[in-house]
């Protein structure tokens, strides 16, 4: 199976009150570390984003797609990204550029539980992961139904297809403390992070998000 791998950046980041994707961390900038952690377990890559958004500078073979309406949610950047993938790989593994201490052995392990289903996607109790989730490329047309029909929520997708849901306590053992779960929504959590990782916030940074 050819997995490639979709990263979503064209949210609104109105919470965290500057764009995720450009945020430095480290000697990077959010999207550019997560596009390197995702594109060392699978290729190729895909990067989702709104239709005017400006991108940091990315390697010559990610391929940038645009969302063809605003405001739908993850399942509009999924279906973009699937289709850009589709006859490019069998199943694509989809997550967000605010996960910057995401571990490539999650990716890993998650995409074995495919199997002969359609999407494997993390679970805890009743709140899906659909961007920690692995999708196959022919789901797309279920995804174009459902956008047509204005239902915007991921579990209605995984209702329709044969989808696999694994308990987030199963794979703590390719990833402890569940690091690529951990969506940065607000400059707390950006704090957070940066220390974790053991970076500073850089001064402008911290000047324009008041920390």
């Amino acid at each position: 199976m050819i997995a490639g791998g979709i990263i979503l950046c064209g949210g609104k980041s109105s919470r965290m009150g500057w764009p995720k994707a450009t945020l430095p961390f480290g000697p990077e900038l959010m999207l550019q570390r997560v596009v390197r952690l995702v594109g060392g377990v699978v290729g190729p890559l895909v990067v989702v984003a709104a239709p005017q958004q400006e991108l940091p500078p990315l390697p010559g073979e990610i391929q940038v797609v645009r969302d063809r309406r605003e405001g739908c949610g993850p399942l509009e950047g999924l279906c973009a990204g699937l289709e850009a993938l589709q006859h490019r790989a069998d199943a694509a593994f989809a997550t967000s550029c605010d996960v910057p201490l995401l571990v490539p052995q999650f990716v890993r392990v998650i995409l074995e539980r495919l199997g002969d289903c359609q999407i494997v996607v993390p679970v805890d109790g009743e709140l899906h992961h659909p961007l920690a989730a692995v999708y196959r490329t022919n789901v797309v047309p279920e995804i174009e139904s459902l956008l047509a029909a204005d239902r915007l929520r991921p579990v209605w997708l995984f209702d329709r297809v044969r989808t696999r849901r694994v308990r987030v306590e199963e794979l703590r053992a390719a990833d402890p403390d569940l690091q690529t779960l951990a969506n940065l929504n607000q400059p707390a959590d950006y704090l957070a992070a940066l220390q974790r990782a053991g970076f500073e916030v850089p001064p402008e940074v911290r000047r324009a998000l008041g920390l």
